[in-house]
């Protein structure tokens, strides 16, 4: 089967209003990259990083002086007086686990602003008590819902219990349909909460966030902030790993969850050349420019298709997330299909919707990456549950969207799916 006449133009169209959309939207993104990437500059001549602090390490790494390096690299780039940054932190939510599970204590109230994401709700305990989650350990954690749409930083933390010890935000949309949270809002409510329970940490989920605006939640008076090595920091090149920025106290008491009382941040080998690690930092406000293009592209896009998308085309962004409606699960499955087709790693496979460990609905993930669930690359997933939305990711240059987006386009129509 091909297309015919009238599909082809369609998808010809929707390319146009995708590049349209891409050029519009590129000198503001160009414009946040390249400061970024000053800072980033700045923070590497401050450091004095040299290729001696490339070298992996072994046994207890003790004196592990590029793994050292690294850390005190974050922290200036993040504006915090202390980070761990470790190759064998699994992902952000193993990152977000140690913070939460470092600096909440029994009896301590955690109040979440909004729901948060899936495999968190399972850290926490809210959905299930599962052994080793806060609840279990004696935690309260209650969810205030806040409207995303139309943040009010005053009236949000009027309504904080007064025995709140953490307060939590999600700077990324997750797996839900609400938008992703700006610095600026995230700004006010922690200057809110600051002043209003002073004794309360503010715990920002980073993911997805970092080097989309300008500055970082952290240099608006954040206390403790989180997020994974293979999405945006890692820029396509970490094979693994996460970070935890923020007090000093409190990102010790997240290492002493990683290792153990006492010993912190002091040990922990680095068994990967530290290289890529650095060069990913660098890298970074460019590959997220890279994604961000894409993203818009594929707002625009899909748009012109008939799918109600989320950011809007012209929405200022700060995640890279670019959410769809696909209305039903087989439409979904198979734009998730369409995606790993024409990506560069494992193109051949078919992803099936499979149950995740973390997560309550079984999960579709198309990844075709080379780094596996690197979501700095182009990468499209979804939990199998209404409204059917469809959340892709990343892209390590702009020009994978498009490709990607047409071909699956075309796949779908022939299949009769759109």
């Amino acid at each position: 089967m091909t297309l015919t006449e009238q599909q082809q133009q369609l998808i010809a169209a929707a390319d146009a209003a995708g590049r349209a959309a891409m050029q519009a939207y590129e000198p503001y993104a160009a414009a946040i990259a390249e400061k970024n990437t000053a800072r980033a500059l700045d923070a590497f001549r401050a450091e004095r990083i040299s290729v001696q602090h490339f070298a992996s390490t072994n046994g207890y790494g003790y004196g592990d002086m590029g793994r050292d390096k690294l850390e005190e690299l974050y922290a200036r780039i993040f504006g915090t007086e202390a980070a761990l940054t470790r190759q064998n932190i699994v992902s952000g939510s193993h990152a977000i686990s140690l913070a939460l599970c470092g600096n909440l204590l029994p009896g301590d109230h955690l109040v979440c602003l909004g729901i948060p994401y899936d495999t968190l709700q399972t850290v926490i305990g809210l959905n299930k008590v599962t052994p080793g989650c806060l609840v279990e350990m004696g935690v309260r954690a209650t969810v205030q819902e806040i409207d995303f749409e139309h943040i009010d930083a005053e009236a949000i933390v009027a309504e904080l219990p007064e025995d709140t010890k953490m307060v939590a935000l999600q700077r990324s949309r997750g797996y839900s349909s609400r938008p992703a949270m700006t610095v600026a809002e995230i700004a006010a409510i922690t200057a809110a909460v600051h002043q209003r329970l002073p004794q309360a940490i503010v715990f920002v989920d980073n993911c997805y966030g970092e080097m989309m605006e300008e500055t970082e939640p952290t240099h608006h008076g954040v206390d403790l902030m989180c997020g994974s090595l293979i999405k945006n920091p890692g820029a396509g090149l970490t094979p693994s790993g996460g970070y935890v920025v923020g007090r000093e106290d409190l990102v010790d008491r997240a290492a002493y969850r990683l290792t153990f009382a006492g010993a912190g941040r002091e040990i922990g080998a680095s068994l990967i050349d530290h290289r890529l690690f650095y060069q990913a930092l660098f890298m970074s406000p460019t590959t997220v420019l890279e994604a961000t293009l894409g993203a818009v592209y594929a707002a625009a896009f899909m748009q012109h298709l008939g799918f109600e998308v989320s950011p809007a085309v012209d929405a200022k962004r700060s995640d890279i997330i670019q959410m769809a409606y696909m209305g039903n699960a087989e439409r979904l499955i198979e734009f998730c299909r369409g995606i790993q087709r024409y990506s560069p790693v494992d193109s051949f496979a078919a992803p099936e919707p499979w149950p995740m460990p973390g997560y309550d609905n079984d999960i579709i993930m198309a990844a075709g990456c080379f780094v596996a669930g690197a979501s700095i690359e182009l990468s499209a997933d979804a939990p199998l549950r209404e409204p059917y939305l469809v959340f892709m990711q990343g892209g390590l240059n702009r020009w994978h969207m498009p490709y990607a987006l047409q071909r699956t386009a075309a796949d779908m129509m022939e299949k009769g799916l759109i």
